[in-house]
């Protein structure tokens, strides 16, 4: 019995349901192996580390050719170690012998993506529940398993966002590789830059409601006002307290009002029915 839940061991009976069905949720590569083979022995277990390690990325299925002749002939095996890669229901592609860890990765991210990658995943989930451990953790397995990786400038900024430090996630924002920089992600992360930046220093938001009771004119104070609201995720409270700063204060700020509506646009990826309905109010307003 295999200890690893993406790690299985199939039978010609259990071949359809493991593998063939199994591909159409995520590829399943299949290790054709046998027991009196030296290097099948050398290349399993770091098949099972490689299966471990990406985390459910791909299923590794084992197929002992000794005891499950009938699968082997089928599928054409005719040298051990054959690794054949499901999707779809379909071989996709193969490797033959106990190939060095680095080709099998390279071979494995060619169909499945950077092992890396599910870690920045892993990374923004953690980020997302307040587990600003638990991310740290992730991020320092991708710094130490793809320190290249182009996502994890952007990772290690909504960590440092995450944990207060707004100045240096906009710096850290700022040197993202350049095809990144209009990726939706990191749009969305740098509006919210923008709004947590408003609050350094900022008053309580029912400390900015007084303010503004006693004067409607207190742009700054509808500025940030807003800021509380997008970090609160009322956003429509806050388009409508930017669309009144646009609309009674184009100076205030360098167009701060008409701004502040363009990033929670970006914030919401640009479309929603919210979306639409101030962006026709601030058009109708402008022209």
């Amino acid at each position: 019995m295999n200890a690893s839940p993406f790690i299985v061991t199939v039978t010609t009976e259990t071949f359809n349901q493991d593998v063939i069905e199994a591909s159409y949720q995520v590829p399943v590569l299949v290790d054709f192996w046998a027991d009196w083979c030296a290097p099948c022995r050398s290349l399993m277990p770091l098949l099972a580390k490689l299966a471990d390690e990406y985390q459910g990325q791909f299923i590794l299925a084992k197929v002992n050719t000794d005891e499950e002749r009938q699968l082997a002939a089928h599928f054409g095996i005719r040298s051990l170690p054959t690794v054949q890669l499901f999707k779809d229901g379909q071989p996709v592609d193969q490797f033959l012998g106990a190939l060095p860890e680095a080709q099998i990765r390279d071979f494995l991210d060619r169909h499945i993506g950077k092992v890396a990658d599910s870690l920045v995943v892993s990374a923004q989930r953690a980020l997302q529940a307040g587990d600003l451990s638990g991310a740290a953790a992730w991020i320092e397995q991708v710094r130490t398993s793809d320190p290249d990786n182009k996502w994890l400038q952007v990772i290690e900024a909504e960590f440092k966002a995450a944990s207060g430090d707004i100045e240096t996630a906009e710096a850290m924002l700022e040197r993202v590789p350049p095809e990144l920089h209009h990726d939706p992600e990191v749009v969305a992360l740098r509006a919210r830059l923008r709004f947590a930046s408003l609050l350094r220093d900022a008053p309580a938001a029912e400390t900015l409601r007084d303010r503004l009771a006693r004067d409607p004119s207190d742009s700054d104070a509808r500025q940030r006002l807003a800021a509380h609201l997008v970090v609160r995720g009322d956003y429509e409270g806050a388009l409508e307290q930017l669309f009144l700063l646009m609309t009674k204060d184009r100076a205030y700020g360098d167009d701060a009002g008409r701004k502040g509506l363009l990033a929670v646009f970006d914030l919401l990826g640009g479309q929603g029915e919210l979306v639409s309905r101030y962006r026709s109010r601030m058009m109708a307003a402008l022209y």
